[in-house]
């Protein structure tokens, strides 16, 4: 499994140490955006939480129930997360908002506040940094966005999204904080709750989009397999490959089947032996196809 778990970790202490720490701000002070990121950051432990057991799941070997592995439970498990985004940060948020709007409350002391804001940057902003420097490092010279939609490894760009939620969040729950007690008007702060609410509901739609397409089934980029038609192409048993199925079931774990024509005057033993090779030189060339089903075709076909 590719999946780093790195950033799930460094994001799990930081969300969890924040969370802490801003319910006790928001107890002391009343502000309805300190209990939003507070929500907001036991929502994220409890999502990398989710994403760490879908890591461990996803890396039981085949068995009986599940010839194919159970690669694909990281994808469930990212889809899970995303819902999750939406339905208790997000909803949380816009309720926590739209409460205070209703019952408005002037922060008296906003001392707290500023306080576990500045630290939450700080450590969030840690995370953010080392979750983008993964990111950065797989997706090499490839676009941001590109890389979002080839990605296989959800991990990755789940916790990415989730720290950078987390920092914008932070910006506006301070501009909340600090404009409702500069002019003495709980209405920024309810507003702030709404907008952090906006900008989660904006990241679970993404984080679902991907991870939904994940759960699927993707397939090999189109590049690839032409590398893999013309690597069958200059062998000597083959005369004509047909359009390759491939689909991912995991992060580094894809099933490939490859129709394709041999040569008619072929001797069975050197067919065997001639589609073994093949075998072995695809998985030797391309590492994440772990599985190869060949399909002989007639030349007449």
């Amino acid at each position: 499994m590719t999946s780093s778990k790195l950033p799930v970790y460094s994001a799990l202490v930081a969300n969890f140490l924040i969370a802490i720490t801003k319910f006790i701000a928001a107890a002391a002070t009343g502000s309805s955006a300190m209990i939003s990121e507070g929500i907001h950051s036991l929502v994220d432990s409890g999502n990398e939480i989710l994403l760490l057991v879908g890591i461990k799941r996803s890396s039981k070997p085949a068995d009986a129930e599940r010839p194919f592995g159970y690669g694909r439970e990281l994808y469930f498990w990212a889809f899970i997360v995303s819902v999750l985004i939406f339905a208790v940060g997000g909803g949380i948020s816009f309720y926590e908002g739209v409460t205070h709007l209703q019952h408005p409350h002037v922060i008296q002391d906003p001392q707290w506040n500023y306080i576990v804001l500045g630290a939450a940057i700080v450590f969030d902003g840690i995370s953010f940094i080392i979750a983008l420097r993964e990111f950065n490092r797989q997706r090499g010279s490839t676009p941001f966005w590109e890389q979002v939609r080839r990605s296989k490894d959800p991990t990755i760009f789940v916790v990415l999204f989730e720290d950078a939620a987390d920092v914008l969040g932070l910006f506006v729950a301070f501009l909340g904080v600090f404009l409702g007690h500069a002019f003495r008007n709980p209405f920024f702060d309810g507003c702030a709750s709404i907008v952090i609410g906006a900008i989660l509901t904006f990241i679970a739609w993404v984080l679902a989009r991907e991870s939904r397409s994940l759960l699927m089934g993707e397939t090999l980029q189109p590049a690839t397999l032409e590398k893999i038609m013309a690597l069958c192409l200059s062998t000597d048993i083959v005369v004509k490959v047909e359009d390759p199925l491939s689909i991912y079931m995991g992060p580094d774990e894809v099933i490939l089947i490859l129709p394709a024509t041999f040569r008619p005057d072929i001797e069975a033993r050197d067919f065997q032996r001639g589609i073994s090779d093949l075998k072995h030189e695809i998985s030797t060339a391309f590492p994440v196809v772990k599985r190869i089903f060949i399909e002989p075709r007639s030349a007449g076909n």
